[in-house]
C-alpha cells in the first residue's frame, strides 16, 4: 500500500520551531518532486515548497521564504520542512504531496499524485 505520512505538527509558540517530517512506504520518493502545502482554518489550501528529486532544487512560498526550509533524505525516504520564526499564521495542517515528472519551479505545486494525510501545526502563545 502506497503511503505519505506527516508527523512532527504540534504546538510551538511564536517565534519557535518545528520540523516536519514525510516518509514514504509502499514506494520510493527518490524520482518524485516532493511538495509542502498547508490548509488554514476557512481558507484555501496553499502550496509552501517544493523540491526536486535530487534535492538539489527548491522552491518557496513568499510568505514563508527565508523561515523554512525543505530538505530530503532519499535514504531514508524522507523528506523535511524546517520550520523556523513561526507566526500565528503560520497555523495550519501541513500536508506532504508527490509530483512525478522533470523540475518545473513554476509548476511544482500541480499535478499531484499522491497526498498524505496532513499534521496540524498550531502556532499561538
Amino acid at each position: 500500500q502506497l503511503q505519505l505520512v506527516e508527523s512532527g505538527g504540534g504546538l510551538v509558540q511564536p517565534g519557535g520551531s518545528l520540523r516536519l517530517s514525510c516518509a514514504a512506504s509502499g514506494f520510493t520518493l527518490d524520482y518524485y518532486t516532493i511538495v509542502w502545502f498547508r490548509q488554514a482554518p476557512g481558507k484555501e489550501r496553499e502550496g509552501v515548497s517544493c523540491i526536486s528529486s535530487s534535492g538539489g532544487k527548491t522552491n518557496y512560498a513568499d510568505s514563508v521564504k527565508g523561515r523554512f526550509t525543505i530538505s530530503r533524505d532519499n535514504a531514508k525516504n524522507t523528506v523535511y520542512l524546517q520550520m523556523t520564526s513561526l507566526k500565528p499564521e503560520d497555523t495550519a495542517v501541513y500536508y506532504c504531496a508527490t509530483r512525478w515528472g522533470s523540475w518545473s519551479s513554476a509548476a511544482c505545486y500541480y499535478d499531484i499524485d499522491y497526498w498524505g494525510k496532513g499534521t496540524l501545526v498550531t502556532v499561538s502563545s
